[in-house]
This record gives structure tokens, C-alpha cells and sequence, in this order.
């Protein structure tokens, strides 16, 4: 049993480190210019992984150019907050 019980929560540990450990910022290299994505800022003001994180917090494996104009600007022409045009998320 206690095996059982220790599986179980190194399984726990491991499904939610990425939410732990993720970066602060990251930067995503674009054709058009870098990305720099605020995750902290996202994480504190959505409260909930999973609006970009569909499963569970970890890598986005659907991330993309097409990915992110859909799910991120979406977000913010819906929340009527953050950037939405093409200058405002890639800086040269």
C-alpha cells in the first residue's frame, strides 16, 4: 500500500512542477520579431492553466505561430486587454 501511495504522489509532484517551475519570461523567437510572453503576469491575473494550457500545466505542444494568434490574441480581443496588433507582441 504504501508503494501504491508513493507512486501516486510522485506522479502529483511531477504533473504539477512545470506550474512551479516555469519561467518568469519567456521569449519566443518569431520571424517578424522576438516574443517576449509575461507567464508570472498571465499566471496571476488568469488564475486558471487551463485557458492556454488545454490538459495540464506543462509544454503547449500545439504551440505556434497559428496557435498563438488564435488562442492569445483571441484571449486579448476578447478580454478587451493586452496586445493585438502585429507591433505590439514582436519587437524587432
Amino acid at each position: 500500500m504504501k508503494k501504491i501511495s508513493a507512486v501516486v504522489a510522485m506522479l502529483a509532484v511531477t504533473a504539477f512542477a512545470g506550474a512551479a517551475f516555469a519561467a518568469d519570461v519567456i521569449e519566443l523567437p518569431a520571424s517578424m520579431g522576438k516574443i517576449t510572453f509575461n507567464h508570472k503576469k498571465h499566471q496571476e491575473q488568469l488564475k486558471d492553466c487551463k485557458k492556454c494550457h488545454e490538459k495540464a500545466p506543462g509544454k503547449i505542444a500545439e504551440l505556434g505561430k497559428d496557435w498563438a494568434h488564435k488562442t492569445c490574441k483571441g484571449c486579448h480581443v476578447e478580454m478587451k486587454k493586452g496586445p493585438t496588433s502585429c507591433k505590439e507582441c514582436h519587437k524587432k
